[in-house]
């Protein structure tokens, strides 16, 4: 998986589970640290781990065809 794809990914997760609009840094307290529940954070982090899973299953299926 490229950075690319998995910055990609994890700015999806963000959007998706804690309504950050996007992990770059802008200088700014009040754009950089959200208040987030931590039901949020616990949803954020499965579908993390979900897509690091699937990536590793595509990358040794890929492997395997080789």
């Amino acid at each position: 998986m490229s950075n690319s794809t998995r910055d990609q990914q994890l700015q999806q997760i963000a959007l998706e589970h804690l309504f950050i609009a996007t992990l770059e840094t802008r200088s700014s307290d009040s754009l950089d640290f959200h208040d987030v529940s931590v039901w949020a954070i616990k949803t954020a982090l499965l579908a993390a781990f979900e897509a690091g899973r699937n990536a590793a299953a595509n990358h040794s299926q890929t492997q395997a065809k080789k």
